[in-house]
């Protein structure tokens, strides 16, 4: 059974605008030397029983082809409940039901428009209902094929539903791959008044971690270009608190723009690779965000998303000053969060001047440009920073990239109460011309 698909909702950049390559059907041959064999990075997490907890990342080309048989090798249920991007190409979730249907399962497919201002409470509920038709049972998966808007939303469903039922990511951006996919954060967000600041991302939502995140790269083939920009955007922010763990990762990332911005298969599935790496260390430390501010942990992920939270609500704001364009994808509104947070940070003498000057290139080797037009005053954007979920009663705290004392990258660090002629230096690199 499949629901009646929603109208068409064509856009700038909708993938429905771009060729999408046939997706394999069949695993891709291992004797074929031009396959680029897959990588699994495992989640594993804390212990709350005497079992092991965690799940596998798989990443390679093809493996739509193979969703079918590895989730009835974890799964009980016989009913599957896929969460589709209605503006991917039908080969992509054809190939996804195809598997399913393949191993045995029943599969009720709903399409979503995947954009923030759909990903609400009035859509979960709608999800919810049309789950509920189907007598899903709690030992049946949800499968969420598409972005982090379609992940966030599915895994909402599949966190409250029944009180929980078995969750699959399939991510199909390279920001859902390297970030969303991984680590167990679900929601949708929350409008608290008509102001231009008034809608909260992710307040409501649960942790809810995945049986399997299942990452086929040949999705990325028909991903607008704006939409890959958007993912390498996390990319830098990895690899900027990956140090010392991965000191390098930041300066090869930058260095290798130009290979993911070609689809290179053999580059993109490393920076996949390494990027699920250190966020699988982070979620495996502190699952839950749980750790005191000082220790980091989780807290590190949110590097730059303070600033990006207040932007992206902003209607009218595109990196590009197109119109066309608004409002900020996540990515892009990272991006600038990252440009934020290092003139945060300099202003503090914790990040030094190459430092930040190296982030303010490599957000413009992305082809987002700043400083940005008509941002509203900078008290209601520094009073829209005290609804981020970071903060501790009416204490800001924000994550800002370090300089490591002998040079170099330092990491990241969660910073309670900054001086606000620091935060304000942040805003000020966003909205007037770098000195």
């Amino acid at each position: 059974m499949t629901s009646p698909a929603s109208p068409p909702r064509p856009s700038n950049g909708s993938r429905a605008d771009f060729a999408h390559p046939a997706v394999l059907r069949h695993p891709p041959r291992a004797d074929n030397p031009l396959v680029i064999p897959a990588r699994t990075v495992r989640v594993d997490l804390p212990r709350e029983s005497p079992a092991p907890r965690g799940y596998d990342v798989v990443i390679g080309p093809g493996l739509l082809a193979e969703l079918g048989p590895r989730l009835a090798s974890l799964s009980r249920g016989r009913r599957a409940f896929l969460v589709v991007d209605e503006g991917l190409p039908d080969l992509v979730h054809e190939a996804a039901e195809g598997s399913l249907r393949d191993a045995g399962f029943a599969v009720t497919t709903s399409r979503v428009f995947a954009a923030e201002s759909n990903k609400t409470i009035d859509t979960a509920s709608r999800l919810l209902h049309e789950i509920a038709d189907t007598r899903h049972e709690r030992a049946d998966p949800v499968v969420a094929l598409g972005g982090g808007v379609i992940g966030d939303i599915a895994g909402f469903v599949a966190a409250t539903y029944r009180r929980g039922v078995p969750f699959v990511q399939c991510p199909t951006t390279l920001l859902a791959m390297v970030d969303a996919s991984i680590g167990g954060k679900t929601g949708v967000n929350l409008t608290l008044d008509a102001s231009p600041t008034g809608t909260k991302k992710n307040m409501v939502g649960a942790f809810w971690q995945p049986t399997l995140v299942l990452t086929d790269i040949e999705s990325l083939s028909s991903l607008p270009d704006r939409h890959l920009r958007s993912g390498l955007a996390e990319c830098l922010k990895h690899g900027i608190i990956a140090a010392p763990a991965d000191a390098g990762l930041f300066d090869w990332t930058r260095s290798t723009l130009p290979a993911f911005l070609a689809r290179e298969p053999a580059a993109l599935s490393e920076l996949i690779e390494r990027n699920v790496r250190i966020k699988a260390a982070i979620v495996a430390q502190d699952e839950r965000e749980e750790l005191p501010s000082r220790a980091g942990g989780r807290a590190l992920l949110n590097l730059g998303h303070t600033f990006a939270h207040v932007l992206e609500p902003i209607l009218g704001l595109s990196p590009t000053r197109d119109p066309e364009l608004a409002p900020l994808q996540h990515g892009e509104a990272v991006a600038l969060g990252l440009v934020a947070a290092a003139a945060t940070a300099r202003a503090m003498s914790r990040l030094a001047p190459d430092a930040e000057e190296a982030i303010r290139a490599a957000v413009r080797g992305l082809g987002i440009e700043f400083p940005l037009p008509k941002l509203p005053p900078l008290d209601a954007l520094m009073a829209a920073m005290l609804h981020d979920k970071k903060t501790a009663g009416s204490a800001l705290r924000l994550v800002l990239p370090l300089s490591a004392p002998a040079g170099g990258w330092g990491g990241a660090a969660v910073v309670e109460n900054p001086p606000q002629t620091a935060v304000r230096a942040g805003w000020l690199a966003l909205s007037t011309p770098h000195v």
